[in-house]
This record gives structure tokens, C-alpha cells and sequence, in this order.
């Protein structure tokens, strides 16, 4: 029997929670914007990460996120960052039953026809993270048209806060889509890490008694021990392999495929596998490994298919 509906909240309990530590960086963020792109990724990543990054001739894996931010701009980059005009993309690849529902896109939320959009359902940015609203009853939506977070959600620029040049290609709007829901609630969060096509690792965000928690596992399912300390909290406990698993590696390994490196995200349930979202830059390529030995393990399953400037 279907477990009753938990109301929950957009982001994972313990996500981007405002310490002092995090208020001081963006301080720092915004005294450094005027400056061009490299030389502001590599102060911020040495006010995160604690060391400079050799962007040019990069080794470790967040080296190589912020070298392809800089020298790497294939077109089809800002289709896959978009969270609207990916679901064409990958529907075109795996069908359409990958593809979660969309209701609406637009910039204006008072031009909704509300009655034509069954809830529960999420509204979010097409062009940014960690922004969105879920929407279980009439009093969401009117407490959402109260407050308008569109205007706001549609200035974000991750093109500029983070230098993620393919988000200079996503005209900003707003999206409309169903809610998944497993066992009552919002599903865990399994993101395919694919090089190649090649499946590396799956990261896993999960939602377990008001409290959220990350931790990796290989394609095999053995557990790996590594975490982002200033991520979520590393999940202790052993986390069951989904029941449609094999089909979730066909998937990332069909989408993946032709990209040197490609995440994918998937929600899934016994009886259904759908498409979080595609993302290029994990992280912003600030992630913090511990250990950090695995930041240089992961990032030597990058071959880089651009050109670097100092390359022999």
C-alpha cells in the first residue's frame, strides 16, 4: 500500500545551510566578481579548497571541471544545462517515459492557468540549482504568487558566480513539472558519474527521517569512503541497490556516451526510472574530497576531448 504524502522541503534537509563560514565566502565572491575568469576561479578555488589549481595542465578532477569551464564550448552544452530544453534531448535518446511531465514554462507565474496543472508539483528555474518550490496544495500556490520568487530565480547567473560558460547559452525561465514521490515522498537523488559512457561511481543524496545525507557507490555496489565535508552528511549505513539498478546504468551509459565527462542524475522506483538533470560542473568543480586522494583518483578517468592553451 502507497505510504500517505510527506510535505518536504525543495532542498535536502542540511543542503546550504547559512554559516558564518559559508556568509564570509560570499563576501568574498562578490569583491571578487570584476575579475576576469581565470584569475576569479583560481582565488576562489583556493579560498575553498585550501591550493591554487593548475587550470592549464589539470590533474585532479575539480582541476579539470574549472579547465572546461574555460576551454571547453561545445553548443550542444547549453541544451544539457537546461532543464527544459533537456527533456526533448533525452526523450529523442531513451523515449519519453525517462522524461518527467512538464506543465508550463514561462518568466511569469500570473500567467498560469492553474487548473490545468495537477499537484503536487515542482516549480524551479530552468537554469540554476538549489532554487525551486514544492507544491502540494491550493494554499502553496497562492502563498507562491504571494511571494514571486521568479524575478529573483530568473537574475541568477551561473555563468557569472561560478564562470560555467554553458549557462551563458540558457535563456533563464521558469518550469512547471510533476512531483515524483516513492513511498510517500520525495525520491533519493542517484547521480551517475560517466566518462565516456563509462559509469565511474554514483553519488547518492538521501532524504531519511527529516535529515539529509550523501555517499557513493561503485557500479558494482560496493560502497565507497569518500565524501564533500562541506556538502551533506556521509551516510553511515548501507544503502539498499535499486531495484531497476541495471536499467539506471543502461540509461546513464546511453546518455553519457560521446561526452568525455557527463553526470547524470535519476529518480527511481520499482516501476519507474526519470531524469533529474544533466550537469557539467558538479559542484562548481569546488567540491572537497576526504580523502582528497579521490579527487585525483576520479579526475584520472578524465581524458579531456578539448584543447588546452599550454598543452605540448
Amino acid at each position: 500500500m502507497e505510504k500517505p504524502e510527506r510535505k518536504e522541503t525543495f532542498l535536502v534537509p542540511g543542503y546550504q545551510q547559512r554559516t558564518l563560514k559559508e556568509m564570509f565566502h560570499h563576501l568574498i565572491w562578490r569583491v571578487i566578481k570584476p575579475l576576469p575568469d581565470k584569475p576569479y576561479l583560481k582565488l576562489k578555488y583556493w579560498v575553498i579548497k585550501g591550493q591554487w589549481p593548475n587550470i592549464d595542465q589539470p590533474r585532479t578532477f575539480c582541476e579539470k571541471v574549472q579547465a572546461r569551464k574555460l576551454y571547453d564550448r561545445k553548443p550542444v552544452y547549453a541544451t544539457l544545462v537546461d532543464k527544459a530544453a533537456v527533456k526533448p534531448f533525452v526523450a529523442e535518446k531513451l523515449g519519453p517515459a525517462y522524461v518527467t511531465p512538464t506543465y508550463w514554462v514561462g518568466t511569469d507565474l500570473s500567467t498560469v492557468d492553474w487548473t490545468a496543472v495537477p499537484l503536487p508539483a515542482v516549480v524551479k528555474p530552468t537554469h540554476a540549482s538549489a532554487q525551486g518550490r514544492f507544491l502540494y496544495a491550493q494554499d502553496d500556490i497562492q502563498r507562491l504568487l504571494a511571494e514571486n520568487p521568479a524575478p529573483a530565480w530568473l537574475q541568477l547567473d551561473h555563468a557569472q558566480y561560478n564562470r560555467e560558460w554553458a549557462y551563458s547559452g540558457v535563456k533563464p525561465q521558469v518550469l512547471i513539472e510533476a512531483m515524483l514521490v516513492v513511498d510517500g515522498g520525495v525520491p533519493w537523488d542517484y547521480r551517475f558519474f560517466t566518462f565516456n559512457g563509462v559509469v565511474s561511481h554514483i553519488e547518492i543524496n538521501l532524504r531519511i527521517d527529516g535529515e539529509g545525507y550523501a555517499c557513493h557507490y561503485t557500479p558494482d555496489w560496493e560502497k565507497l569512503p569518500f565524501h564533500d565535508p562541506d556538502y551533506l552528511t556521509f551516510y553511515p549505513g548501507d544503502v539498499p541497490k535499486p531495484a531497476r539498478f541495471d536499467e539506471m546504468m543502461r540509461v546513464a551509459q546511453t546518455i553519457g556516451r560521446g561526452f568525455d565527462f557527463l553526470r547524470i542524475d535519476l529518480y527511481a522506483s520499482d516501476d519507474w526510472i526519470k531524469l533529474g538533470e544533466l550537469t557539467l560542473y558538479p559542484g562548481g568543480g569546488f567540491e572537497r574530497f576526504d580523502p582528497p586522494q579521490y579527487d585525483r583518483l576520479i579526475g584520472d578517468k578524465w581524458t579531456l576531448d578539448f584543447d588546452l592553451p599550454n598543452a605540448a
